[in-house]
C-alpha cells in the first residue's frame, strides 16, 4: 500500500535569470514499509524535497500525500498537528531537549500531543536501540551515536505513517554511521515502519531496501535491491 506519494513536486526561487529550480517536476511513490534512501551531491534537491515530504515549506506547485491526505490543503496549525502524529524526524543534529532525560526526550512528542503511551511498544523500541540503561541521562552525557539513537526511538514512539531521516549520519564517524544506518534498516523491518533517509554517502545508501538518485532538482533514476 502506498504510504507516501509525490506528484510533479515544483520549488522555484527567485525569477527569470535567478530562477533556481531545487525541485523540478518529482513524482514518486513509497509503500508501507520500505526503507529508501535518497542520494545526490549538494545542490541536487534531496534536502527540499525532504522538508516538502515533511511539510515544512510550502511547495510552488504539486502535491504530497501522507497516509492518503494531502499535507498542502492544511493550515499551518492542521499541518503541525498531522506532523506530530503522523511524521518522525530524525535530524543530522538529533535535536535533543538538553534539559530532558533520554526517557523523557523519547516521550516527548507523544505527551505533547496528549497522546497515550504503549508502553509495551516503547520497551521494545528502548531495548532494541540498545538504550535500557541509559533512560536517566542527559543528552551531554551520551555520545554522538547514543544521541542519534534516542532521536530514532523519539522518531518511532509515536507510530509514525513515515520517518524522514536528514543526513543522520552526518556527525558520525563511519563505524558508528553504519551502525545507526543498519538500526535504521531493523526497525524498519521489525516495526514495518516506512524510513526515508536523505544522504550524499552511496555505501550507507546501499543498506536500504531501494535507491532514489537526484540530480538538479529531479529524479534521474533508482535500483530496487
Amino acid at each position: 500500500m502506498s504510504i507516501l506519494q509525490t506528484i510533479d513536486l515544483k520549488k522555484y526561487y527567485g525569477d527569470s535569470e535567478n530562477l533556481v529550480k531545487a525541485l523540478d517536476g518529482v513524482s514518486m511513490e513509497i509503500v508501507e514499509g520500505e526503507f529508501v534512501a535518497v542520494v545526490g551531491s549538494s545542490g541536487s534537491g534531496k534536502s527540499t524535497l525532504l522538508h516538502m515530504l515533511g511539510g515544512l515549506d510550502n511547495a510552488t506547485s504539486g502535491t504530497v500525500l501522507v497516509a492518503g491526505r494531502e499535507i498542502f490543503k492544511m493550515n499551518d496549525e492542521q499541518k503541525t498537528i498531522f506532523r506530530r502524529r503522523n511524521i518522525g524526524f530524525v535530524f543530522q543534529n538529533y535535536n535533543l531537549v538538553p534539559v530532558l532525560n533520554v526517557y523523557e526526550n523519547i516521550t516527548l512528542p507523544v505527551e505533547l500531543d496528549g497522546g497515550t503511551l504503549d508502553k509495551t511498544y516503547l520497551q521494545n523500541i528502548i531495548e532494541t536501540l540498545g538504550l535500557s540503561g541509559k533512560l536517566n541521562n542527559l543528552p551531554n552525557n551520551l555520545s554522538g551515536g547514543q544521541q542519534q539513537r534516542v532521536a530514532m526511538a523519539r522518531a518511532l514512539a509515536a507510530k509514525p505513517a513515515i520517518i524522514l531521516a536528514d543526513e543522520p549520519t552526518g556527525n558520525l564517524d563511519s563505524k558508528t554511521g553504519f551502525e545507526v544506518v543498519g538500526l535504521l534498516k531493523m526497525t524498519s523491518s521489525l516495526f514495518n515502519q516506512t524510513i526515508v533517509m536523505i544522504t550524499h554517502n552511496e555505501e550507507l545508501a546501499q543498506l536500504a531496501d531501494r535507491v532514489i538518485r537526484m540530480e538538479d532538482g529531479k529524479i534521474a533514476g533508482g535500483e530496487d535491491k
